[in-house]
């Protein structure tokens, strides 16, 4: 770190020296964004290899006050340096990834000296994700990631010893999800890797140091867990995070164009707009469900009489992951019939049931191979429903039916997350990717169903309309449940009322929500907030391009900027473009 400083030393604003000019320099950029990056995954080893890059797969840094000093420290480093660069002398590709260095820089310095959540949220201390992609994901050998796997689990104990330390009257909330996912996931220690070296040529006396560190690892996570389950806490912080923190928490993850309060307020303009739209629909549909019943004067009444009459035509429970597997290909159909994007058959996606270490979050979710990584795999994660009462599993599989479950697929998949993230990592930008801007990937995913049902998918059946603008207002109440509850102390009773009255979600898929906005904070804005914006730019490039305009063209010109903020791309498609040197154009 300290040959790293110096490097820059000489490059004083105001002292005029040749460096301040070659500063300027696209090349000279690059060359620093490669000597971010080392930094970067130095000083955040488990993240490096959730991204593809396994230089530090062995090491597991202990979380205390020197590691997150060291943190700190790195931040203010790289803002210095970023700071001597004259951000528009730069392309547009390299301008969005200082302003996207810029935020992320802020953001560690922020996370760690303001919002502090290494002292109220347990969740916060997991280490096994990590584990399981070392364990799972075939890029190298076996017995060299096994190895990676062991020298990595050295530092379990403290680790954990180290988390009880920092935490000072933890969120409840939090403290129930630490325990559910740690000991959901602690079988990847306990038996896959052991099963693993077992398999293996190995030597025994090499086997049994392994299988002995497992055992101790293991036993370190069920001790955390027992500690949090016993911990007292009387006075346990909130997990409403409150408006100040939840503003700056939004600026610094969303990177929108707005306040969080101002991405509030469209989201209640566009749920009114939605009902209307949903009543109008399900007036045309009323005769042919329920033919001469009188219409109930109560427009959200009757939208959900007919939302609850198409909700009935679902899979069974045991059917559920496989009804996904198979909309997969007819998805790719439909987009290539369409000419709606370039779909590259050469990146794998695999269905999956979700990992044990990921339950409690998402009933759905995509985990995608790292830009260094480009050729791993690409996990559609599908919770089970394994043991869930008759109830639970027909209210779920009805929120979940057979329209709603091919928008599911749509938002995951294809096009949505699954194509998107193909796209990014596609991107001459190592930054884009690594830095990705969640705002982006969930509004792209929303704003892929929205171009699919305009596309016609569904047969233009006016059903499957009404299904996605249901799924639509998840999107938009996740913003406003969000906010109230974070901001404004909306109460449980509130939050299930507004979900099940005015989004029409089933019981089960609103105390699921209640579950997840309770043990996260911001992220549930992004769906709508980055829809909006890329909704907005596309209309915006589409009456630019006026008879130019293609669908295809917008999306792949989109897709092709990577994961960075929305307003970023926007600046650049409406920009005279510059050269990029990563592309050698």
């Amino acid at each position: 770190m300290a040959l790293y400083v110096a490097a820059f030393t000489a490059c004083k604003k105001d002292g005029g020296t040749m460096e301040d000019v070659s500063l300027k320099d696209d090349a000279a950029f690059v060359r620093y964004e490669d000597h971010f990056l080392d930094e970067l995954w130095k000083n955040n080893p488990d993240w490096a290899t959730s991204v593809g890059y396994h230089k530090y797969d062995s090491v597991l840094l202990v979380p205390n006050a020197k590691t997150r000093e060291q943190a700190v420290k790195f931040a203010k480093v790289q803002m210095d340096s970023l700071s001597r660069y004259e951000v528009n002398s730069l392309s547009d590709a390299n301008k969005i990834d200082h302003r996207m260095m810029q935020n992320q820089m802020e953001s560690l310095q922020w996370y760690t000296e303001q919002l502090k959540s290494y002292e109220w949220d347990p969740s916060s201390y997991n280490v096994i994700g990590t584990f399981a992609t070392i364990l799972n994901e075939n890029y190298a050998p076996l017995t060299k990631r096994l190895r990676s796997f062991y020298q990595k689990m050295e530092n379990i104990p403290a680790y954990y010893k180290e988390a009880e330390k920092q935490l000072k009257n933890p969120v409840t909330e939090l403290t129930d999800l630490a325990v559910d996912q740690n000991l959901g996931g602690v079988s990847i220690i306990e038996n896959d890797f052991v099963d693993s070296v077992k398999k293996t040529n190995i030597p025994a006396a090499e086997q049994k140091l392994m299988i002995d560190r497992a055992k101790l690892s293991a036993d370190a996570i069920k001790g955390f867990a027992t500690y949090l389950k016993a911990l007292k806490n009387d006075k346990p912080r909130s997990f409403r995070l409150g408006k100040q923190l939840y503003e700056s928490k939004f600026k610094y993850e969303i990177q929108a164009e707005g306040t969080a309060q101002q991405t509030y307020n469209s989201a209640v303009e566009r749920k009114k707009y939605l009902h209307r739209e949903m009543a109008k629909l399900s007036r045309t549909l009323w005769p042919k469900y329920f033919g001469t019943q009188p219409i109930p004067k109560d427009s959200l009444e009757f939208i959900a009489r007919v939302i609850d009459t198409l909700s009935s035509k679902h899979v069974a429970p045991g059917d559920f992951q496989s009804a996904i597997e198979k909309e997969i290909p007819k998805l790719t159909a439909f987009i290539r019939s369409k000419d709606l994007l370039t779909l590259d058959p050469s990146k794998p996606l695999v269905v999956r049931k979700e990992p044990g270490y990921m339950a409690g979050v998402a009933g759905a979710s995509i985990s995608s191979p790292g830009p260094y990584d480009k050729g791993g795999n690409t996990y559609y994660n599908v919770g089970s429903l394994a043991g869930w009462s008759a109830e639970k599993a027909e209210s779920y599989l009805r929120e979940y039916n057979n329209y709603t479950l091919q928008i599911l697929c749509i938002h995951e998949a294809i096009p949505g997350h699954y194509t998107q993230l193909v796209y990014s990592n596609q991107s001459p930008s190592i930054i884009k990717s690594v830095l990705g801007n969640g705002a982006m990937v969930e509004g792209w995913a929303v704003f892929s169903e929205q171009m699919m049902m305009d596309a016609g998918f569904g047969d233009n059946a006016p059903e499957m309309r009404l299904m996605w603008y249901k799924w639509h207002l998840r999107s938009v109440c996740n913003t406003i449940l969000d906010y109230s509850v974070h901001t404004s102390n909306m109460t449980k009773e509130q939050a299930l009322k507004m979900l099940t009255k005015e989004a029409f979600q089933q019981q089960t898929e609103a105390e699921n929500k209640w579950k997840r906005v309770s043990v996260s904070s911001v992220q549930l804005t992004s769906y709508y907030t980055g829809y909006k914006e890329i909704n907005a730019l596309h209309d915006e490039w589409k009456k630019k391009q006026a008879d130019k305009y293609k669908v295809k063209l917008f999306n792949e010109k989109f897709l092709s900027y990577g994961s960075a903020p929305v307003k970023f791309i926007k600046e650049a498609m409406f920009a005279i473009p510059k050269p990029d040197p990563k592309s050698g154009n």
